[in-house]
């Protein structure tokens, strides 16, 4: 069952005492540290290890970490793995080609908010949170939500389709809108 919370997860994740918060940590970010190495052509079980690497470091490092309006905790996550990964390139004596050590360290370092990478990492990561959520729904509910929210659909027609009314619609809209924001808040920044 999902918990709502007001506290972001990025401050609950500074103790580790806090397993739901480390779990759901896991749960978002694991896909898309994975993604970031594959997408630099690392070999999958590689990019498994390396992920493992990462969060390892998080442990130690997230109860440090003081969020900075002014960065972005993806930029810093980014900055993680990249270093990992050329530790783990040097360890294993692996070159590191200047192409992708470039490329990199480009996309750790962008910040420019309409940026592919941007894009890509916000719809990653609410990807995930929605799929993490659904348990959390009945499924009819789920469906009708998912047919007005994500699909696009008028709510009249969801209603319709789903013999409910259209206030249910909204209101399965703003619980999923709710929950969202209280599962991601901060981490999107």
């Amino acid at each position: 069952m999902y918990e709502s919370t007001s506290t972001s997860l990025l401050i609950r994740v500074q103790s580790p005492q806090d397993r739901a918060a480390w779990s759901r940590f896991v749960e978002l970010y694991t896909p898309l540290i994975f993604f970031w190495a594959r997408k630099q052509g690392v070999p999958s079980s590689d990019a498994a290890d390396l992920v493992q690497d990462v969060m390892t470091i998080l442990v130690r490092k997230l109860p440090d970490f003081r969020y900075d309006k002014k960065k972005s905790f993806r930029g810093w996550l980014r900055k993680v793995t990249l270093n990992q990964y050329r530790q783990r390139c040097r360890r294993q004596n692996v070159p590191i080609a200047d192409t992708t050590d470039s490329h990199l360290l480009n996309i750790a370092e962008d910040r420019n908010g309409d940026d592919f990478w941007e894009r890509e990492y916000s719809q990653r990561l609410v990807g995930r949170a929605i799929q993490l959520m659904q348990s959390s729904f009945e499924e009819p509910t789920w469906r009708a939500c998912k047919a007005y929210l994500l699909d696009g659909r008028s709510a009249e027609d969801v209603a319709a389709e789903f013999g409910i009314s259209v206030w249910t619609v909204y209101s399965a809209k703003s619980r999923l809108i709710k929950r969202l924001r209280d599962e991601l808040q901060g981490l999107l920044d």
